[in-house]
Order: C-alpha cells, then sequence, then structure tokens
C-alpha cells in the first residue's frame, strides 16, 4: 500500500534562479542552494527537489505539483509582491478546494490549494 509521497524532484536549467523563485513563496532551503546542483526544500512533511540539467535537455507539459498551504489568497499575493505572474486567480473549484495555478522559471506547472472543508465534514 502506498502511503504517501516522499518528494518530487524537478529539473532546472537555471539553480539560482530556480531557488530564488521557491524561497520568495515560502519554501524553506534544507540541502543545496544557489551554487548546488541539487536542492531540497520542505513541502510540509515531503520534500521538493530540484536537480540542474543541461541546456540541450527540454522537457514540455508534464502534469502539475499539487501543495496545500494554510491561506491560497496570501500565497497569491505573495507571488505578486515577488514579481510572480499566476496563470489563473484564486478560485474555489466544485471539487471542494480553493486554488490557483503558477509556472515556476522552468515551465513547472504547481498549484496551489486549500480543502475548503475539513476532511470529516466533506
Amino acid at each position: 500500500m502506498i502511503e504517501g509521497i516522499s518528494a518530487v524532484t524537478l529539473g532546472t536549467h537555471e539553480m539560482p534562479r530556480a531557488v530564488r523563485f521557491y524561497r520568495a513563496l515560502g519554501f524553506e532551503v534544507l540541502h543545496g542552494g544557489e551554487e548546488s546542483s541539487f536542492t531540497s526544500f520542505r513541502a510540509g512533511t515531503s520534500y521538493l527537489n530540484l536537480v540542474v540539467q543541461p541546456a540541450e535537455r527540454h522537457w514540455s507539459w508534464w502534469g502539475r505539483v499539487i501543495f496545500y498551504v494554510a491561506d491560497v489568497d496570501a500565497l497569491y499575493d505573495r507571488a505578486l509582491a515577488a514579481g510572480y505572474q499566476p496563470v489563473t486567480v484564486p478560485r474555489d473549484a466544485e471539487w471542494g478546494e480553493r486554488f490557483f495555478h503558477l509556472f515556476d522559471p522552468d515551465g513547472h506547472e504547481l498549484s496551489f490549494a486549500r480543502p475548503l472543508l475539513p476532511p470529516s465534514v466533506q
């Protein structure tokens, strides 16, 4: 039985830019950093990792990573204040979450969400 996700690892072509992006959104660096080829951030009880990829390595849309956050609207405002342009504005979805989407500097699609009701009420 699958118990959870330990980590998601994303490729980056420019670690300094990627680290600045994730730090601006509130991710805490646990290992590595701007000068490293591998960086690990805390994502709740899991991890988000970045690994440098050669310039000739390209990727297209691959899916989306969804992070639960305490306050979707506050994080949206934080992203705007840091100069990033989310793809969507925060909204309530019919499946019971408030969310918005944002692309990181390498084109990875991220979603930041919060359940509208506690799981025990749904």
